[in-house]
């Protein structure tokens, strides 16, 4: 198996093979490290794009502009239109294809106009093992994986952004809002507004890896496993209670198993976990 510095090498590889080169930076960890990498080989040859949209938080919008501004990367920040499209709105298995579809077509006319090269992803190895029809989306726009394609785990990404002295390195994985409403409920502004709510009260009262999941009248809290015991509290409970009723669920749970990513993939039966959009 290759070891990190060859991983590290055939990245920027195969920045370099790309020219000109927009990557899709949404802020989190890997598109981060990306958007640093590209910038890093390529100069003013690179630009990070976006996607600003209800389903992106406002806390992980302000960060992910304040880190390119950080490191100096070139951003662009542009609306998406997935809200228009009814077959995202609908929110069945294919939902992340409509949304990656969405961007991807976005950032392929911006190619053309700005005269730019490719375009470019966070996807990693790891990703491969999950469910995720927005791959689906980057294959048929032709968009380039260069961390999956220089064999880069999620782990190796942290590692590497740690040595370059990134602050996002241990940034807690957050996933789109819209991934927190149960498959077959609409995704509608206000559920995802909630949604936000929800985890940022928890983030105030200290929990770090946090997921609110949206099951209609009940709220399914997900704590990172490290964190349950703070959780796992009579006068805590009363306070997650407190804050969800308010927010207008009418049941509040606590998930023993604690925080997983793609939990609500689930819900799903082996035929709807196909890669395909339908």
């Amino acid at each position: 198996m290759p070891d990190l510095a060859t991983k590290r090498s055939a990245l920027d590889k195969q920045l370099r093979s790309l020219g000109r080169t927009l990557v899709a930076y949404s802020g989190g960890v890997d598109s981060a490290f990306l958007a640093w990498s590209a910038h890093q080989l390529l100069g003013v040859d690179m630009l990070a794009v976006t996607a600003d949209s209800p389903s992106l938080a406002r806390a992980q919008l302000t960060d992910a502009v304040a880190f390119a501004n950080e490191e100096g990367i070139p951003l662009e920040v542009n609306a998406t239109g997935e809200f228009d499209r009814p077959e995202y709105v609908r929110n069945d298995a294919s939902r992340c294809f409509h949304c990656k579809d969405e961007l991807f077509t976005l950032m392929e006319d911006l190619r053309k106009q700005r005269n730019f090269d490719s375009i470019a992803y966070g996807v990693n190895m790891d990703d491969q093992s999950d469910f995720r029809p927005g791959q689906v989306a980057a294959e048929r726009h032709r968009v380039f994986a260069p961390l999956r394609d220089a064999g880069l785990t999620k782990q190796d990404i942290r590692e590497l952004a740690r040595e370059a002295g990134l602050r996002i390195w241990d940034k807690p994985a957050s996933a789109c809002l819209s991934s927190r409403v149960e498959y077959g409920r609409p995704v509608t502004r206000e559920a995802l507004a909630i949604v936000e709510q929800g985890e940022d009260a928890l983030r105030a009262l200290g929990f770090r890896q946090v997921r609110v999941r949206h099951h209609g009248e009940t709220v399914r809290i997900e704590i990172a496993p490290e964190e349950m015991p703070k959780a796992l509290d009579v006068a805590m409970a009363t306070e997650f209670t407190r804050i969800f009723k308010n927010l207008g669920f009418k049941f509040v749970t606590l998930d023993l198993e604690g925080f997983r990513s793609g939990s609500m993939n689930l819900l799903l039966s082996p035929s709807q976990l196909v890669r395909r959009a339908s």
